[in-house]
């Protein structure tokens, strides 16, 4: 099934309303999708580097969270939206933030005690970026793919933010090659029925990885890790590690 080229999903929020669909300033040659980049600003800094100007990104969702340097991961996330070079995906860790933020409830509150982003940036400072937050797109198509961060579930093949077994069990082929993030694992990984995980756990010791759909080409820097992301030989512990 192709859906066009260069389409974006909007999200759903907790209040039923969509999220209007991005307009592209540019036809790019070329696209990048970026594994979970989890808090590694120096690393995500890094991978652009090695990047075309002229390409698109796609950061595949969870920029938040777990490493070091979470603010200005945002930051840097955010920089290449405003600017047309970059897509910044909904993710799992961005979802239950805005989620938090809004229910006020007293499991909410147990949600944000939990979250790096929010003890690392505050609660004042949250709130100013939840209207940003809430526009993620949850899955952004190219011809012949799409990028999510999970996955879809396979009863209604709508973007499922955790999914992970039942989506790669399930999967027919009906959008193309499917590249994901959410499972971080020592290396990039292509499931027989065309999906791609890309998510090689930067901030667990691993690597962040920019994946070209186009023509399959890899490029990948060292994660950084933090006082929250406690060291994992990748080879051995990085597969099957906490979304």
């Amino acid at each position: 099934m192709d859906r066009g080229a260069d389409k974006f999903t909007p999200a759903r929020s907790n209040f039923g309303k969509h999220v209007p669909c991005m307009t592209l300033r540019s036809q790019p040659h070329r696209h990048w999708v970026i594994g979970d980049v989890h808090g590694c600003a120096e690393s995500l800094w890094d991978l652009l580097r090695l990047l075309p100007t002229t390409d698109r990104l796609v950061l595949c969702g969870d920029v938040i969270n777990r490493g070091p340097e979470i603010e200005r991961s945002m930051e840097l996330a955010w920089s290449l939206v405003t600017s047309g070079r970059g897509v910044w995906l909904m993710g799992n860790h961005e979802f239950k933030l805005v989620r938090a933020l809004r229910e006020g409830t007293w499991a909410a509150q147990l949600d944000l005690a939990g979250c790096d982003t929010y003890r690392h940036l505050g609660d004042w400072l949250c709130r100013q970026w939840l209207e940003r937050l809430e526009q993620l797109p949850l899955a952004y198509w190219g011809r012949g793919w799409v990028a999510t961060h999970a996955g879809f579930d396979p009863h209604t093949w709508e973007p499922d933010l955790s999914v992970r077994e039942p989506f790669w069990d399930h999967y027919d082929g009906r959008f193309g090659e499917v590249i994901v993030g959410h499972t971080p694992g020592p290396l990039v990984r292509r499931r027989p029925n065309n999906i791609v995980t890309i998510d090689t756990g930067a901030c667990y010791g691993g690597t962040l990885t920019a994946y070209c759909p186009e023509t399959r080409a890899q490029r990948q820097v060292y994660g950084r890790r933090g006082d929250c992301a406690p060291w994992l030989e990748p080879s051995r512990a990085l597969l099957g590690s906490p979304c």
